[in-house]
């Protein structure tokens, strides 16, 4: 009997059981809707790299010379490229305020992926989907190729002269200068631009964020007497309460966050706990999703929120109450009193940009004693640096015409900055403008001079992601166009010609050899130092107390500012998983990759609780939705609207970094530029809009490319096998269904009754776990796929008919404890749902139901257990997908490649992109069936490596990119034959024993199950049963 009584649904329209959602799913394949394949190639198709005079011959001729100076690869000694063997390049991926220290591998000389660097403490070789998707960007047609002055192309010389007179006669004039960039992680390149003060003492250097943690800082200022954040610590916390901070996802540090966090909830027989995750907040985001407890507040909540849990801790240390703190939510006082019951093991976040309300974080996890073990203030990191009443100043001191001199440092802020109108109307009064961005963006578009940047796979560089602890970046390819790096311009503008290499490694010689003492000779240390990637030279504790006369302070300015009674509807705005601030807008694969929680690609949408879409008579069916009239203080847009399941009531939520104009191809045009809605509190840029909100329904259809209910098992409730801790600690089988097929009057377990001889392996035999508790949903693993097997963007037009191609998806479950009947009870049930992630890939069972309906043996069974497709012999038929309980096979439907009709798919449409492609995995043709092939081309690699070594792959050693891309460690790939190998251990196998059949072997853990076992396929992966720290009542019926 199933313990869990839940009902668990994929969207709403699965939940209503919409007749025509169960028709569409019972049929296999979405009818087919015809298009027009007119034309082809056209005849004036030009390719841009001979458009701009620069042949395809030269970029290859730019990927086979080896990097720029003799860099001691990763793994691999001989730095000379050799056909077909990869190299390895310790780097840093660096966007804006945010880097990963990362390995680059490279074939014949060109970047094709991004790995984690496992010799990171910060990282621990963890990705997410920007740091994947972002070595398309290396090979985008819309980089600028060289300099330009007024949109006309110009040499380094003329535009060096030009600028350097500019430069000149200002400063004698006495004229100001200023010099806008994101947060500069770079203590090199910070030097250079104090080089470039000091000779023109008049200028300044002011830093913004596209996503502010202003209020951070300055609340940390206001605190301890010290602008920082703080380094965070979720792994050793026992209680996590988070208050609108999306840490597993977009704040601040959401790979190093997801790291420790999944630490906490890994369990087993031997370690029965976990931690307890309480999360408050307006849109369900991905940590909310993740949470034990999840309460929908709205925005203007969260500073009496705040305030009440200070003042709940507060009585409890012995210090005295703050005004405000009037505000009801459910589970606040559990979360208060958890958080006092694991002083010292827990830690409160937040999301707010309000000083104030930080103020008051901080005075909770001081009371707590988390300073020193859940945060470490004495290793700050340095991401998000900017300042925002800089940034206000210096658009009041622009459109006044006090700033004669302006340039932009590898930063967009006419697009995506709270100032963009008042910078976009003062820019032209500057004498002298200048950007350094790699392409024509919003804000290069209206200056003089642009002097483009490389791209960070191009460059010599550092980062000091945490103080004393420092990354370096290294090219991985030398530079494809006649860019320079923006440095090394200050330097020139400076009056010092120095290549940017070597005052690089002159500042490593003078500033950062002498603090260590380990190697003597200045060459060991720094190949030692590019090998690993990473140095981390520790810091120097400080006395750091808190200021309790600040929380006073900050309480009186949360009752003025927050109105918790507030009626009306309010607007938070928020970041995507993969398109973030829009910087990577015009990567198509962030494009097509689907939102975690919503399932929606190619957009961006208001998401709405389902109780305001039945007011506005909105009802959402597949992605058929309607535009809605989303007004703001006086900023009218139309937008389409999402109905999005835990939207806190009264409240609407949307994306930022969409909307954009001057992005590229694939970015321009795709949803709706929310920056302009940036308000500001206390000085600081907030995210959320609390008054002058209102939306009306203007009655024009839209369709939103979701994939969520695309490939749907109709009636099968054991896909998600779940419970809570309590339960299993008393039973480690709770939440397991052992289902039992009727045979001659008894039970059998499926696996008993088959018609299948069943396999031997007796050499390899490959599987994989994937822990459901560790697994936060980040979709990470779905681009590494991408990128590493050549996978195609289809389009928006595609994803709407149902034909994305993604080997591996994230299913995402929604449930609740009582089935929905009428409108009221769907409300409810939809108003606070709990959430799974279950990723989901070909299951290479060994009774695989898709071998044996091919017709023409395109699909065979492999001697290491592995589900094979061969290409060249498909024909077609689709039985193998028909046949397939797992829907996981993708027919192209269309030839993506070489195809005008399909130029978002830019790493196949156009000679620059396809340097990207990984040679050792084949580009499908029309017509052709694909899915995941566990990465065989990287088993076949490893198993030569050894073969070529005289001995056997040892565990670990191969690795699939879904698995070496989880920053959360849920996916576990190796040989069952392996007794020593992790899987083996994690599923705790019997050694297999001579002639046994691998259907026979038995697994001893508890949790591991096979998804649809009654069906008795007998996959190769298996899931580990999803369990969380809440109690029961809750949870169950």
């Amino acid at each position: 009997m199933k313990e869990n009584q839940k009902t668990y649904w994929k969207g709403i329209e699965q939940l209503t059981n919409d007749a025509e959602f169960v028709k569409k799913n019972e049929s296999e394949f979405p009818e087919y809707l015809p298009i027009s394949e007119q034309g082809g190639e056209t005849n004036n198709r030009r390719d841009f790299l001979k458009l701009m005079g620069f042949g395809v011959a030269a970029a290859t001729l730019a990927a086979c010379e080896a990097p720029v100076r003799k860099a001691i690869p990763y793994l691999n000694k001989p730095v000379d490229v050799d056909p077909s063997v990869p190299n390895y390049y310790a780097s840093t991926y660096v966007n804006g305020g945010d880097a990963v220290s990362v390995v680059v591998k490279t074939r014949e000389g060109r970047p094709i992926k991004v790995e984690g660097n496992k010799y990171s403490t910060i990282t621990k070789g963890g990705t997410n989907a920007q740091v994947e998707a972002s070595v398309l960007s290396l090979y985008d047609k819309e980089r600028l190729t060289n300099p330009l002055k007024e949109g006309a192309e110009i040499d380094w010389e003329t535009l060096d002269r030009e600028v350097t007179a500019k430069l000149a006669d200002i400063a004698a004039k006495g004229g100001q200068i200023r010099i806008v960039s994101n947060t500069v992680l770079s203590p090199t390149t910070k030097k250079a631009v104090a080089e470039f003060v000091a000779k023109y003492p008049t200028a300044q250097h002011v830093s913004y964020d596209p996503v502010s943690a202003y209020g951070i800082t300055e609340g940390n200022k206001r605190s301890f007497g010290e602008a920082m954040i703080p380094s965070y610590d979720f792994s050793k916390a026992k209680t996590i309460v988070s208050v609108g901070a999306d840490f597993l996802g977009t704040w601040i540090s959401p790979i190093e966050f997801s790291k420790q966090y999944a630490q906490t909830r890994k369990i087993n027989e031997h370690h029965r706990e976990m931690s307890r995750h309480y999360q408050f907040e307006s849109n369900l985001s991905l940590t909310g999703a993740n949470a034990d407890y999840r309460t929908p507040i709205k925005p203007s909540q969260v500073g009496p929120l705040v305030a009440a849990m200070y003042n709940a801790i507060a009585a409890k240390a012995g210090q005295p109450k703050v005004s405000g703190g009037s505000v009801s939510a459910d589970y606040l006082n559990a979360a208060a009193n958890e958080l006092w019951a694991n002083r010292g093991q827990s830690l409160l976040v937040c999301g707010s940009n309000d000083p104030a309300v930080q103020v008051l974080v901080n005075g909770i996890n001081s009371m707590l004693g988390n300073y020193g073990t859940t945060i470490n203030a004495n290793a700050p990191v340095h991401y998000r640096q900017g300042d925002d009443m800089a940034m206000a100043n210096l658009a009041k001191d622009l459109n006044a015409g006090r700033i004669a001199g302006l340039i932009f440092f590898n930063c967009n802020p006419l697009y995506n900055s709270a100032e963009a109108s008042a910078l976009a109307a003062g820019v032209a009064k500057a004498t002298l403008t200048v950007s350094t961005s790699d392409r024509l963006d919003e804000t290069a578009s209206a200056v003089q001079y642009v002097a483009p940047d490389h791209h960070y796979l191009e460059q010599w560089n550092d980062a000091e992601l945490r103080s004393g602890y420092i990354s370096l970046t290294q090219p991985t390819i030398s530079p494809l166009f006649k860019t320079r790096q923006a440095p090394e311009s200050f330097l020139k503008w400076a009056g010092q010609d120095v290549e940017y290499y070597t005052y690089l490694q002159n500042n490593w010689r003078e500033t950062y050899f002498a603090k260590q003492s380990d190697i003597s000779n200045f060459q060991m240390f720094w190949d030692k130092a590019l090998y690993d990637g990473v140095v981390d030279f520790g810091t120097t504790a400080k006395n750091l107390n808190y200021d309790f006369a600040a929380a006073a302070t900050a309480a009186t300015s949360i009752g003025q500012n927050y109105k918790s009674a507030g009626s009306g509807l309010e607007l938070a705005l928020y970041e995507k998983i993969g398109i973030g601030d829009g910087s990577q807008a015009n990567n198509p694969w962030l494009q097509e990759m689907p939102d975690p929680v919503t399932k929606a690609t190619w957009d961006n949408y208001l998401t709405i609780s389902i109780a305001q879409a039945n007011e506005l008579g909105i009802e959402m069916k597949e992605g058929e939705t309607q535009l809605v009239s989303l007004t703001v203080g006086g900023n009218t847009i139309e937008v389409p609207a999402l109905v999005q399941p835990g939207q806190a009531e009264g409240t609407v939520g949307l994306a930022i970094g969409y909307g954009r104009t001057k992005a590229g191809r694939v970015a321009n045009g795709v949803g709706v530029n929310a920056y302009p809605f940036i308000t500001k509190l206390n000085g600081a840029n907030t995210m959320d809009v609390l008054a002058g909100v209102s939306v009306a329904a203007t009655g024009k259809p839209y369709r939103i490319a979701q994939t969520q209910t695309h490939q749907t098992y109709m009636g099968r409730e054991n896909v998600i096998q779940e419970s809570v801790l309590t339960e299993y600690k008393k039973d480690t089988k709770a939440g397991r269904v052992y289902p039992k097929i009727y045979k001659d009057g008894k039970y059998y377990k499926p696996s008993k009754i088959t018609l299948w001889s069943g396999h031997e392996y007796n050499n390899h035999h490959w599987g994989m776990t994937i822990d459901m508790n560790s697994c936060t949903g980040c979709s990470a693993c779905t681009v590494a796929c991408q990128a590493e097997n050549n996978i195609p963007v289809v389009g928006k037009e595609e994803v709407l008919n149902r034909r994305e191609m993604a080997w591996i998806r994230i299913d995402r479950y929604y449930s609740a404890a009582n089935p929905a009947g009428n409108k009221k009870e769907l409300e409810q049930a939809a108003a606070n749902p709990e959430v799974t992630f279950q990723p989901m890939m070909c299951q290479h069972c060994n009774n695989a139901p898709c071998e044996t309906v091919c017709p023409v043996a395109a699909t065979t069974h492999s001697t290491e257990g592995l589900n094979q497709m061969t290409y060249n012999r498909c024909i077609g038929t689709r039985y193998c997908a028909n046949n397939c309980p797992y829907k996981v096979r993708r027919f192209n439907w269309f030839k993506y490649h070489d195809n005008t009709q399909f130029d978002k798919n830019s790493s196949m449409n156009n000679d620059l992109g396809k340097m990207v492609l990984n040679p050792d995995v084949t580009v499908r043709a029309r017509g052709v069936m694909e899915k995941c092939s566990m990465c065989v081309q990287r088993i076949q690699a490893g198993k030569l490596a050894a073969k070529r070594e005289g001995r056997r792959p040892v565990d670990g050693e191969i690795n699939t990119a879904c698995a070496s891309a989880c920053p959360s460690d849920a996916i576990t790939f190796g040989d069952l034959n392996d007794p020593n190998s992790k899987i083996s251990q994690l599923l705790q196998i019997e050694e297999k024993k001579e002639g046994e059949k691998v259907t026979e072997r038995v697994v001893n853990e508890d949790r591991a199950y096979h998804v649809l076992e009654e069906l008795n396929v007998n996959p190769n992966v298996w899931y580990m049963t999803k369990i969380r720290n809440k109690d029961k009542e809750t949870t169950e019926a």
